[in-house]
């Protein structure tokens, strides 16, 4: 059961469908505040998942996945930033780790293989926003992020209500 990390490319983003539905299905399902309201139909999550791959054909961002026993069980996004005076910067988005796997050290592998990929892209300065007090906050700190501070009522539960944000970076 040994867990290995990639950089997906269209091609594969497109094979690995059914496996990225199921993940944001599950994450908001589970609660998690990640850009969707419940009830959050797999037809929706398709949809949005075609629009990660439309930007991955456009090199808009990196798709990382995790993987054990060759099925995918998270991803997480990185978003070079495209303003001229940023070239340096990059944004982490949806850290998506499936509720049945959970606690198993897939966010880390993942935030190891997006400190990686930014790397590769020469990238020298990431960030990111997570739900304030939530497990995966405590482990961005143990990753080396550096959190900067919360802001209220930034978004809303799946179910509804506020929940505040935290912002982090990390110099790599």
């Amino acid at each position: 059961m040994s867990l290995t990390t990639r950089v997906l490319d269209p091609a594969a983003a497109r094979d690995a469908m059914p496996a990225l539905v199921d993940i944001l299905v599950s994450c908001v399902a589970g609660g998690a505040s990640v850009g969707f309201m419940n009830p959050f139909a797999p037809e929706e999550a398709r949809a949005w998942w075609r629009g990660v791959i439309d930007d991955l054909e456009a090199d808009r961002l990196a798709l990382v996945a995790a993987e054990r026993d060759g099925r995918i069980f998270g991803t997480a996004q990185l978003h070079p930033c495209a303003k001229p005076n940023q070239p340096h910067r990059g944004d982490v988005a949806k850290v998506l780790v499936h509720a049945s796997a959970r606690r198993q050290g897939i966010g880390e592998a993942l935030m190891a293989e997006i400190d990686a990929e930014a790397r590769r892209r020469g990238l020298s300065l990431l960030t990111l926003d997570t739900v304030t007090g939530s497990p995966a906050s405590h482990m961005y700190q143990k990753a080396g992020w550096i959190r900067v501070g919360d802001i209220p009522d930034y978004a809303l539960w799946p179910d509804g209500g506020f929940c505040s944000t935290t912002i982090f970076y990390k110099r790599l």
